[in-house]
């Protein structure tokens, strides 16, 4: 079993920063991989970013040159920097973690941008 605990949304104006932190803990050593995914009011789960166990990292077009994602191993923490918020951000942030023969979802952290 793996526990997902997301944090550091909120509300802020667009063009500024923030950091979302998701913290991994119970059985994580075959965690593959880290996914952040973004949920809209009535809309499905959008692919934001990937952070791989081989240093990988992806992330959606809209976010490119916006977000970075990284992770701390020592704290069993993948983070997601996301600066120049957009309106268009606003979103509940989820993030999942896939091992080889399961995967886990956290509960999310709201992240508002207004204009």
């Amino acid at each position: 079993q793996v526990q997902l605990v997301e944090s550091g949304g909120g509300l802020v104006q667009a063009g500024e920063s923030l950091r979302l932190s998701c913290v991994a803990s119970g059985d994580t050593s075959t965690i593959n991989s880290i996914t952040w995914y973004r949920q809209g009011p009535g809309r499905q789960r959008d692919f934001v970013a990937r952070y791989g166990n081989d240093g990988h990292v992806n992330y959606a077009e809209s976010v490119k040159g916006r977000f970075s994602v990284s992770r701390d191993n020592d704290k069993n923490t993948v983070y997601l920097q996301m600066d120049h918020l957009k309106v268009e951000d606003t979103g509940l942030y989820i993030c999942k973690a896939v091992r080889p023969r399961d995967a886990y979802w956290g509960q999310g952290t709201q992240v508002t941008v207004s204009s």
